[in-house]
């Protein structure tokens, strides 16, 4: 459906929103900026709403449902705003410290992802059962992948003031990284069962997981190779600036054109140039505006993916029946994220604090566009409806509630900060 705007003037639109709505958060509420914009999102949906319900004659809610429906959020996020936001949360990880903590991380977001999936995937399709909507087996493991990828935006803005060791940092935020780009590859393999519906084979699904995983590490490593390797012959910082979008850009159209994980690219990519390329291939003044222009693409996107969260509460909103199911299945996503942290974490108390890092990877384990972007993406039908309308409300609890209270909990089990701000998602 059209919404009669040119793509410049959605975009319009969605900027000056988020520089509004930033503004009032710096202005008053001073809350995370992840968590301000969603939730004003949301207000704002609910105000109009009331509007149109007070006002017969207004079509408010029609309007901007037909708005939001004219943006492919699916398109938006996974074909453009994602390769941007891994390879700038890449940049800013240490890979030595990325480096100490590799099982962990390889294990956490591979195992702990498949893990998650099926916990979530079997307990939905009991909770599903149970409410008498029946949901068939295969689509509530589809459910289970779309709703394990999480989010590191908000908790990581956090951890960077946090007293929490550097090595559980990159720990965190590695995992973060690379589970997207694991996410979304189990996810096109179940989701493809589940179209096909062919018996699911394990062999087959282990082998495209595979390609997929390992391809996007071969091909961030060449694209960011070539990108450091470019940027190292020369000194100019706008010149150089450029190559890292060419990266980027490039790098996530060629692995959609050759089916392998673009997330897990670019996060490898990201790493590459924002350790070795920033160490080694870059002036002072290159470093510096390079590093700042990242650092500003990664808030401007963040405000815009956070708002259109909570904007997107009118699109579900004649699926209210459903927010019981939703509300059922929150503490069932925590739990298995408790356990599919929990046990390796138990595993490696020597190497991570463990009263530390459980709670921060349990509570901090935040879902958000991935999950909305992947449920919007299903195949249209009753159970497409109601995917969406249940990871809609997972994702709204995890940014508003655990989001907001991320940071008293990091603090409770870390240690005060060790300097005063708002931290920026």
């Amino acid at each position: 459906m059209t919404t009669g705007l040119t793509a410049f003037e959605v975009a319009a639109v969605l900027i000056v929103l988020s520089a509004a709505f930033a503004w009032i958060n710096q202005r008053w509420l001073k809350l995370p900026s992840t968590v301000a914009l969603t939730m004003m999102g949301a207000v704002a949906s609910l105000i109009i709403l009331a509007l149109d319900f007070l006002t017969p004659t207004s079509d408010l809610a029609g309007t901007v449902s037909r708005f939001l429906q004219g943006i492919d959020f699916h398109e938006a996020l996974m074909d453009g705003m994602l390769s941007f936001l891994l390879f700038a949360g890449a940049m800013h990880v240490d890979i030595d410290d990325l480096h100490k903590g590799r099982w962990q991380i390889a294990v956490l977001s591979t195992i702990g992802v498949v893990a998650s999936t099926l916990m979530v995937g079997f307990g939905f399709w009991g909770l599903s059962s149970a409410v008498g909507l029946a949901v068939p087996l295969i689509w509530c493991l589809v459910f289970g992948a779309l709703i394990s990828p999480t989010d590191p935006v908000a908790v990581m803005g956090v951890l960077k003031t946090a007293r929490v060791p550097p090595t559980l940092q990159a720990t965190i935020a590695g995992e973060s990284l690379f589970n997207d780009g694991v996410g979304v590859v189990v996810f096109s393999i179940l989701l493809a069962t589940a179209v096909s519906g062919e018996p699911f084979s394990f062999l087959h699904a282990g082998e495209l997981f595979v390609v997929e995983a390992l391809g996007g590490v071969v091909l961030g490593l060449a694209v960011g190779w070539i990108g450091y390797q470019a940027m190292k012959a020369i000194d100019d910082y706008a010149v150089e600036t450029l190559i890292t979008l060419a990266v980027v850009m490039g790098g996530y159209a060629l692995a959609s054109a050759i089916h392998v994980s673009g997330p897990v690219a670019m996060a490898v990519a990201g790493l590459l140039i924002g350790n070795r390329g920033v160490a080694q291939a870059m002036s002072q003044k290159t470093r510096d505006h390079l590093l700042s222009f990242w650092a500003l693409i990664d808030e401007i996107l963040n405000a815009v993916l956070f708002l259109l969260i909570g904007l997107e509460a009118l699109v579900v909103i004649d699926r209210f029946g459903l927010i019981g199911l939703g509300l059922l299945t929150i503490p069932l996503v925590l739990v298995a994220r408790a356990i599919s942290v929990g046990v390796p974490l138990a595993m490696w108390r020597n190497l991570l604090p463990f009263r530390t890092a459980f709670p921060i990877f349990t509570w901090g384990g935040l879902r958000g566009g991935i999950s909305i972007a992947l449920a919007l993406s299903l195949p249209g039908g009753p159970i497409k409806d109601s995917l969406v309308a249940v990871t809609y409300v997972v994702v709204l609890f995890s940014v508003l509630v655990q989001g907001g209270t991320i940071k008293s909990l990091i603090t409770r089990v870390a240690g005060p900060p060790e300097e005063d701000g708002i931290p920026h998602g």
